[in-house]
């Protein structure tokens, strides 16, 4: 059972498109903030995500990407205010931190 205002998990098959392009986006703004090279291959690297409905969405995404060419875990948090079409990265880790 969901708690009220805690996260849910989100079915990738039926969202992938909107989990992708949150994917996408944490990894871009993380490699401009940190001036790192990660590398997000769409499509095949989603491995979970979970919502979380509060005064706006946070989307829980852990994805795999490249680095230095080894693959690694990492999970990311993505606020979104989709009425004012705003997307803000609030945490992105290696998910073995």
């Amino acid at each position: 059972m969901a708690i009220i205002g805690g996260p849910c998990d989100v079915n990738l098959n039926q969202n992938r498109a909107k989990i992708e392009e949150y994917a996408c986006f944490t990894v871009d703004k993380h490699n401009k903030k940190e001036n790192a090279l990660l590398e997000f291959v769409c499509l095949l690297t989603l491995l979970k995500a979970k919502e979380q409905e509060v005064a706006r969405t946070l989307h829980h995404v852990t994805l795999e990407a490249i680095d230095d060419r080894k693959k690694k875990i990492y999970e990311a948090k993505v606020w979104v205010k989709p009425w004012l079409n705003h997307k803000e990265l609030q945490e992105f880790k290696n998910a073995r931190d």
